[in-house]
């Protein structure tokens, strides 16, 4: 699975979603501009050691990110959507497109990706989860549908062996 974060502004958020998908597989996609440094000292200790295990990719802009990946499922996460992330029959290098925390995604990109757009339900009340919550929520349902898959692969932070 592939993770990506267009403009995120919070290190520990980060450093929390780097150490899900290490735990994952997944790759990681940062566009800028970002809200931190990547020295960071709260971004490396919420990672804790697992930055070496991450796939980082680092782009300037979503448009980048596109053009990198022209074959690629995209899903998008918005609170906007009306359908729900379990809804959707993931591929094992789909996309998950998330916004940074105060702002979600852009409404251009909402708009051009509406029948792409999911959401995590919640209590009516509740304005949103956060961001490294709702990543790992979404991760993990997609590599359940998968089987597990990508965790069962030799090489991998989780691989176990045969008995895996």
């Amino acid at each position: 699975m592939n993770v990506v974060l267009i403009e995120p502004e919070i290190p520990q958020n980060t450093g929390n979603i780097a150490r899900t998908c290490a735990a994952s597989s997944s790759v990681l996609h940062l566009v800028g501009p970002l809200g931190f440094s990547t020295d960071d000292r709260y971004l490396k200790r919420a990672g804790l050691d697992y930055w070496n295990q991450v796939d980082i990719r680092y782009y300037d802009s979503f448009e980048e990110v596109l053009a990198s990946n022209p074959a690629s499922e995209f899903y998008f996460a918005t609170t906007k959507a009306g359908r729900s992330y379990d809804e959707i029959a993931y591929g094992n290098d789909d996309f998950i497109v998330f916004g940074k925390e105060t702002k979600g995604l852009d409404e251009m990109i909402l708009k051009s990706n509406a029948g792409r757009c999911i959401r995590i339900p919640m209590a009516e009340q509740a304005r949103s989860l956060n961001l490294s919550n709702s990543v790992a929520v979404i991760i993990y349902e997609a590599l359940r549908q998968n089987g597990f898959k990508a965790l069962k692969k030799e090489g991998s932070p989780g691989y176990g062996g045969k008995n895996n």
